[in-house]
């Protein structure tokens, strides 16, 4: 009387990580996902390390996840990963007032975010694709 097995969304050479709720707004994790669309993944964490964005570090153990889980879950080669995919999501908003002069208040909108991330094996080119280029 279990529950009936949940068909894997992704293909065999693919893992992911998610993280929710990050307390940054969707736009400002879009440009720290878009440092590292489609590079292999040592670079990809390479280039979060050294990002001056506060959020680059959140968005870098969520890669590091996503090489782990391909690494130790899937048994994927993580010398060959790349990064298939980034997607960015609103989560929740949460919404407070600010106080202005005349007895006036400002709304403050405090955005949260989701992050996904997928890693993909990329196979090797053949030595005669090497060769040429």
């Amino acid at each position: 009387m279990s529950k009936p097995k949940h068909e894997r969304s992704l293909a065999e050479t693919e893992a992911q990580a998610v993280t929710r709720n990050i307390r940054v707004s969707p736009r400002k994790l879009s440009l720290a996902a878009g440092l590292i669309r489609g590079r292999a993944a040592s670079d990809a964490v390479a280039t979060l390390t050294f990002s001056k964005r506060r959020i680059a570090q959140t968005v870098k153990k969520t890669l590091e996840s996503a090489i782990a889980n391909a690494e130790n879950n899937h048994q994927l080669d993580v010398d060959q990963l790349v990064v298939a995919r980034v997607e960015v999501g609103r989560s929740q908003v949460m919404k407070r007032f600010h106080a202005r002069g005349r007895g006036r208040a400002a709304r403050v909108e405090k955005w949260f975010s989701h992050l996904t991330i997928v890693v993909a094996e990329q196979q090797a080119a053949a030595p005669a694709e090497q060769e040429a280029a």
